[in-house]
């Protein structure tokens, strides 16, 4: 019996995790992290030293009462809202239950 031979895609040096006859090894986050550790270069870019610089776009505002994206803040209690219908909703809310919603949300000035 004659082998047939393998199709060029099943060779073992064309795999793509190969390396020759070996399996690429991958560094976990914490294996790459201590040997940044360990680098004799103090003020080298590492992996761990790269800061994202702080972005342009303003925070996205959220209502207090649906969870929707807040358009628009209510000057009395500066609690965020969504339409009509929430603002009278947060017009007619008492004070401790607006200084609570504004306490969940950490604004640092708590309505009292």
């Amino acid at each position: 019996m004659q082998e047939s031979p393998q199709p060029t895609f099943k060779k073992s040096s064309m795999r793509p995790n190969t390396v020759g006859s070996k399996k690429r090894m991958w560094k976990s986050l914490k294996k790459i992290l201590a040997s940044e550790r360990n680098l004799q270069w103090k003020d080298a870019v590492t992996y761990s030293s790269i800061n994202p610089p702080p972005s342009f776009k303003p925070v996205k505002k959220y209502s207090d009462i649906s969870g929707l994206i807040a358009q628009y803040t209510d000057p009395q209690t500066k609690l965020h809202f969504h339409n009509a219908e929430e603002f009278s909703t947060v017009r007619s809310l008492p004070m401790d239950l607006t200084s609570g919603y504004l306490a969940l949300r950490g604004a640092t000035s708590i309505v009292g």
